[in-house]
């Protein structure tokens, strides 16, 4: 994926992880992982998030899809 195929909020997969879009910059994109902490999902309600958000770079984004490829 580029920068532009991404949107707030929008879910894709990397790493064999879901993830959902928290930010669009100028040449990163972050996200925090929705496969994590399954029990509680009032972790991902935000800004301010609960988990960890994850810078994804240029190379980073090349390797995200929108499907699941992993399974």
């Amino acid at each position: 994926m580029n920068k532009e195929d991404f949107r707030l909020g929008m879910s894709f997969y990397c790493g064999g992880k879901k993830w959902q879009c928290t930010d669009i910059g100028s040449r990163v994109i972050t996200a925090i992982c929705l496969s994590d902490y399954k029990d509680d999902e009032s972790w991902f309600n935000g800004p301010p998030y609960a988990v960890s958000e994850i810078v994804f770079d240029e190379d980073d984004q090349q390797v995200c899809t929108l499907v699941n490829e992993d399974g």
